[in-house]
Order: C-alpha cells, then structure tokens, then sequence
C-alpha cells in the first residue's frame, strides 16, 4: 500500500514528483522539437541544394552544339548571330525530314533558353505544366554576373513551387576570348513537391521516434525519479517522528546526494540547537525550582530564629538584661545573615538580567596592590604571602575584579585555622595572551565528588559550617558569573588533606 501511495503522488497536481516529471517531459518534447525543426530546415536545404547540383550536372553533360541546333533563331551577343549559316542550314534541313528543332527533353525537367537580351523561350515541359518565368531584365543581370548562379524556388502561374536552376551556354568562336561570348542561359525548372514528400515522411517518422522517445523516457524516468526521492522522502518521515519531546531522531547525512546531504547537515545543526535548547529551559526551569525552594529555605531559618527570639522577649524575657542582650545579639546576626543572602540574590539576578559592565585597560598588580591591606585585616593571624608580576596589563571592571577577589579570598579564610593557615594570592601572565590570579590555601582541600557542583547556586560541602559563618553557597556562583562576563573562566585545584587553589583566567584583551 505505501509503494502503491508513493506512485500515486506522481500523479498529485502540487507533488513534487508530478513537478519533475511534468517539466523535464516539457524540457524533453521542447528539445525535440527544436531539433525537429532544425532537422527539417537543413534537410530542405541539403535536398534543394542536392538537387539542384544535380540538375547543373545533367546540363552540363549535355553536348554544347544541342543547344545551338535547337535554338537557331536566337541571337548572341548583341549585333551577332547566334549560329554560323552552316549550322542554320542543318536545322533547316533536320527540320523538312520531320524533326522539330524546337524541342528538347530531360526527365522530370521543364527547359527554357533565355538569349542574351533576355528572351525567354519553353523548349520542353513537364506534363504541361507552366513554368516560373522572369523579367528579361533579371536574366541580363544574372547572365552578367557570369559565376555560377544560385537556385531559386519559385511559384508557376497554378502556385505550385518549383525548384529553377540557371546555366550559362555560350559558343565555339566566342570560348577562346574568355568569358565574353556567353550567348544565352538555360533554365530547368522541376516541381518541389516530391522533394516535400520525402521530407514529410521524414517528419513523420522523426515524430514517431520522439513519442516513441518520450514514452520509453517517460517509463524509464519514473523508477529513477522514485529512486532520487527517496532520500527526500525519508527526511519527511522523520520529520514526522519528531516533536517537543522527542528531539533524539536525526536525518541520515550521507545519502549520496550533495544538496540532500547539505540539507540534512543543517536540519541536524537546528534539531541540536533546539535540543540543547529545550535542555537549557529545562535545565532552566529546575534550576529556577531549585533556586526558589533554596532561598525560601535560607530566608525561612534566620526569619525563625528571628521570630523565636520575638517570642521569648514577649514573654518577659526582656526583663531580664543578659536574656534580652542575648537575643539581641542573635535577631542582628539573622538580619546580617538576610541582609546578605537578599544582596547576593540582587547581584545575581543583575548579573542574570542586563549585566553593566565598564571594563578597562589597567595595571592589574597595582589594583591588588592596593587590596593587600583589606586582604590582611580579613586574613587576621593567618600566613598571607603576594607575588604579582609587576604591569600586567589586563581589560577588566575594577569593581567587579576586587568582589571576585574578596569572594575567593574569604572563601579561603574560611578553610583555613586562625593561627596556622597560610594563604598566598599570585598574578602572572600565561601564554596566549591570558592573565591567571591565584588563590592558594592549606585547608582541608575538597573532595572529588564536590569539584563539579562547587559553583552551583546555594549548594555547600559542610551545610552547618557556612552558616555558622554567614554563607549561603551563593560566593562562588556569583564569583563564575562575573569572570565568565569578562570573558575568562575559574579554575580549581584541591586535594584532600593538602589545600586547594582558586585560578582565575582572564584575557588580556586590545
């Protein structure tokens, strides 16, 4: 049944199988018959020029004296007879024992002899019919070109086309002075019409052999035009396998035809943009789901602890001064807590939106130069060493560099003991054209199965830790936003037990 519908659209007026088929048979039947006509116009012309040839060739086989004897009253050139008085004679006589000096025949030919001053006279004619004849004038003109004269087709008095072909006589005497004793002209004159019809059966069988052409053509041209679709056809019935959720099929790329293949290529080029983009929403959305649950999450806890420290007081802890100066102490740490998550969400979701970055052209070692004294205080007893590569020059938003800065650097104090912690910030330059500032510390390193969720929003290695020191897992995701908008990209390095190090990449830029 799918074989029989696939035929049945060659058929389908708006198919492009019936498309094909029907403007290559145009293509085809146009070319026949251009070459129809430009057979038919050639072979006229080679069976007139054949023809005529031969007529000339008939003529001229004929022996010059016939032409003399048996035009005896014309004259040649001007003021001279045609004829000697002895040729006159035996006319005279050829014609008192029964001959007729008039008249000479040739098979299938009408003849006329024309003399010098364009005198036309019928010496024999085919079935009686007449002959074309023109003005004397024109003969003289012919006969003064004194080359080889062209055919003409012309019409009788009846309408009928005749092929006429024109030769030259002349006589004995006048021969040894050249070309100037031309006497007279003949013209033989024959019907077209057999002519004709060998050239219409000619036609008929040329346009015999083209339907016969077009038929076979036609019979041999819908398998291979079936064939060639067939790539197309399979494109459209994955075309219908696909849909929002099912973005997994693709088209077969090497089908043996370029345009198909190349066709292919770039419906597989967008089904992958649009996987990866149904993947991203989706990503998108789970992540957004994610993000709200772990907000509402981080802003539920200190609003309870809040909330609960309200209780006590209205309960008449707050007559009581340690009590109340405890709880006070408790409800400003929430609210620094809220004050700082609800900071870290606005920056992320500035950074999400329509980030305003103005970056320029600096000396990166000076801007952390100046740093090092925050960089100290925030470390307190700590180790903090600093190798900056003097002038280096990078493309960067000062404001934004010294947050990823402090991010990273408070993220490592964090990790590290009070007392015996040794952290070290370096600036060098890389090859190609990159600039790396590292964080280095000898805390307790990270875990392997933390590394690939570290910059993840909310998300912490020791939950109750990072909110006894305020955290919320937002640092470090807000620290990858704002080096991956300059540009670069952050590295980490850590190993359980020996520390980890921060780097983070940014171009040098023009």
């Amino acid at each position: 049944m799918k074989r029989r519908g696939r035929f049945a659209d060659l058929f389908v007026m708006g198919s492009l199988k019936f498309q094909l088929l029907s403007r290559s048979l145009l293509v085809m039947s146009a070319l026949l018959l251009l070459i129809g006509v430009f057979q038919y116009v050639v072979m006229q012309k080679f069976m007139y020029q054949n023809k005529a040839e031969t007529i000339r060739n008939q003529l001229a086989a004929l022996p010059p004296n016939m032409w003399r004897s048996v035009g005896g009253d014309f004259q040649g050139p001007i003021g001279t007879p045609s004829f000697p008085k002895q040729e006159q004679e035996r006319n005279n006589n050829r014609a008192d024992n029964g001959g007729d000096p008039q008249r000479i025949f040739v098979s299938e030919l009408s003849i006329a002899l024309i003399d010098a001053s364009g005198n036309y006279k019928l010496m024999s004619t085919q079935n009686e019919q007449p002959t074309p004849q023109l003005p004397p004038s024109e003969y003289v003109a012919m006969m003064a070109k004194r080359m080889k004269l062209p055919y003409k087709i012309m019409n009788d008095a009846n309408g009928s086309e005749q092929l006429v072909v024109f030769h030259q006589i002349g006589g004995e005497p006048e021969r040894s002075r050249g070309n100037a004793g031309i006497q007279g002209m003949i013209q033989a004159s024959t019907s077209t019409a057999p002519l004709k019809d060998v050239l219409a059966q000619q036609l008929v069988t040329f346009i015999f052999l083209s339907l016969l052409a077009l038929i076979f053509g036609l019979l041999g041209f819908l398998p291979v035009l079936r064939r060639t679709l067939v790539p197309l056809s399979n494109m459209v019935d994955t075309v219908k396998q696909i849909d929002a959720g099912n973005l997994n099929e693709r088209f077969p790329a090497h089908q043996g035809q370029v345009e198909i293949d190349q066709l292919a290529v770039s419906f597989n080029s967008m089904l992958e943009r649009l996987e990866f983009s149904f993947e991203a929403e989706k990503e998108a959305k789970e992540q957004m789901r994610r993000f709200a649950a772990d907000a509402s999450h981080e802003l539920r806890t200190p609003l309870t602890s809040i909330h609960g420290f309200l209780e006590v007081l209205l309960r008449g802890a707050y007559q009581q001064p340690e009590q109340l100066l405890k709880a006070l102490k408790s409800m400003h740490g929430e609210s620094v807590r809220i004050n700082k998550l609800v900071e870290d969400l606005l920056m992320l979701a500035r950074l999400d939106r329509t980030p305003s970055f103005h970056k320029t052209d600096g000396v990166l070692d000076e801007l952390l130069r100046e740093m090092e004294h925050q960089l100290r205080l925030l470390a307190g007893d700590r180790t903090v060493t600093f190798r900056l590569e003097p002038q280096t020059h990078c493309l960067y938003d000062p404001d934004k560099i010294k947050q990823v800065v402090l991010n990273l650097f408070h993220n490592a104090v964090q990790h590290t003991h009070p007392e015996t912690g040794q952290l070290s910030l370096s600036l060098a330059t890389r090859e190609a054209g990159v600039v790396e500032i590292a964080i280095q510390d000898n805390g307790p390193g990270i875990a392997p199965e933390h590394l690939p969720h570290l910059f993840d929003r909310f998300y912490r290695i020791d939950s109750s830790r990072a909110r006894r020191s305020g955290g919320a897992g937002l640092g470090l995701s807000i620290t990858q936003t704002i080096v991956e908008l300059h540009g670069g990209m952050i590295e980490v390095e850590s190993e359980v037990g020996g520390g980890s190090t921060f780097k983070v990449l940014l171009p040098v830029g023009k």
